[in-house]
């Protein structure tokens, strides 16, 4: 076994750990779980970094155990909120529990038959036959209130001038989530849960059910809350959350958000999202360092974590994409790529569509101002021409070009260049 909390200690992955983890991790292989929000069917990269952990600890020899959280899902965390969530039903839960599992599934080994293979539990199926008379009786007793209002995530909620206070189905989050650990220490030997530092206040809810019903011991580790260096925050693009499911986020904007991080960040993040030995961090820095221009240690950090949320035929896409403007053969490039990352590598360029039946007809000057828009008038086309400005497909073009199908990128697009800095797509419908 490798020392869990060491490994996590250089990555930076370390916030709080309860006195004893460390060394009750290095006796033998331990139990730990995390447990996951199911209100989408998709993870995002704000979720990478409880990944991440259950991840390194069954690489350290110990076993992971994933807690979708079915029934705190119908109630909602308090922590870090300002309002309450919408509440899902059981129907929607399975589907998106399903859906997790198979993204969890390229970071934690489910499948072989070894003592640390990774489980997925849903607290769904030991709460719901759980009656509240039930709930207060053998579990609710055992925490008092006091206990309760102490936690952070309850006080900064009551708190807060922006909220309404919080309901007592809020209230009792705690007490469910401590009741998980409670049933999975006896059920699974699970003797650690694992979490964001916000999660600090309801895990040692937990330690605490566990000592005081199964008079046992318990452990807390939790890992920071990561920041970007801009003060923006981590996991958001201009279009919300960057998802860990292609149809929500596709590979090329995954793989851009990476690339685009600040140098600072980025020397952050490969340690936190790659499973490379720091020997290897520590080298791809240096060489970062004297060529930062060059920005090899973004690329490398979107290589890694591309293909291994994606494939790595995807991440060879996505790299391909964001060359392509800059490809000396950017015609058949560019004719290679499918629909949707061609239109994420355009997305927000101007558009102008025309009919299959005028292209025919369409000479430069309709196509930069006449029947596009794309420049005020027809004289700032020609002029634009004449000054050879212009390009279809990243070839120049003069006033006398004529258009055709030829020229259709996926048999719909054909991408136009005023200068540099002047994109325009016309499709044709």
């Amino acid at each position: 076994m490798k020392n869990f909390v060491e490994e996590l200690k250089w990555r930076g992955m370390i916030h709080d750990t309860m006195p004893g983890a460390e060394e009750h991790l290095m006796e033998t292989m331990r139990s730990a779980y995390i447990g996951f929000d199911p209100t989408a069917d998709s993870l995002h990269i704000g979720n990478l970094v409880p990944i991440m952990l259950l991840a390194h600890y069954q690489r350290c020899g110990h076993k992971p155990f994933a807690l979708v959280g079915g029934a705190t899902g119908m109630i909602g965390d308090p922590s870090g909120k300002s309002s309450e969530r919408n509440l899902l039903d059981e129907k929607t839960l399975r589907h998106n529990q399903d859906a997790i599992k198979d993204q969890l599934a390229h970071f934690l080994d489910f499948e072989s038959d070894v003592a640390n293979s990774a489980e997925l539990v849903n607290n769904y199926d030991w709460m719901k036959e759980f009656s509240f008379l039930e709930f207060i009786r053998d579990v609710g007793k055992h925490i008092t209130i006091n206990y309760m209002m102490s936690k952070d995530s309850v006080k900064n909620r009551i708190s807060s001038e922006s909220t309404d206070g919080m309901s007592f189905t809020e209230f009792t989050y705690q007490l469910v989530q401590g009741y998980d650990f409670l049933h999975l220490y006896r059920e699974n030997n699970c003797s650690i849960q694992m979490g964001g530092s916000d999660q600090w206040g309801n895990i040692t809810t937990g330690t605490e059910l566990i000592r005081r019903v199964a008079q046992g011991k318990g452990f807390a580790i939790t890992c920071p809350l990561i920041t970007k260096s801009d003060g923006s925050k981590f996991g958001k693009s201009e279009g919300g959350n960057v998802w860990l499911d292609v149809n929500r986020t596709s590979p090329y904007k995954f793989y851009q958000y990476w690339l685009n991080s600040s140098d600072e960040d980025a020397e952050k993040y490969i340690k936190i999202f790659t499973f490379l030995t720091e020997d290897e961090i520590n080298s791809i820095i240096a060489a970062h360092q004297e060529v930062p221009h060059q920005r090899g240690l973004q690329k490398r950090l979107a290589e890694e974590i591309t293909t291994m949320v994606h494939s790595k035929s995807d991440f060879e896409n996505a790299e391909k994409a964001s060359n392509i403007l800059f490809s000396k053969t950017f015609k058949a490039d560019i004719k290679t790529l499918d629909e949707k990352t061609f239109l994420d590598v355009f997305e927000g360029v101007p558009q102008a569509e025309i009919s299959k039946d005028e292209l025919p007809q369409l000479d430069m000057i309709g196509a930069l101002a006449a029947q596009t828009n794309f420049l005020a008038s027809n004289s700032d086309a020609r002029r634009a021409l004449k000054e050879n400005a212009v390009s279809v497909n990243k070839e120049k073009v003069k006033e006398a070009y004529q258009l055709s199908e030829e020229d259709l990128i996926n048999d719909k697009y054909i991408i136009i260049n005023k200068g540099k800095k002047n994109t325009y797509i016309i499709k044709v419908v």
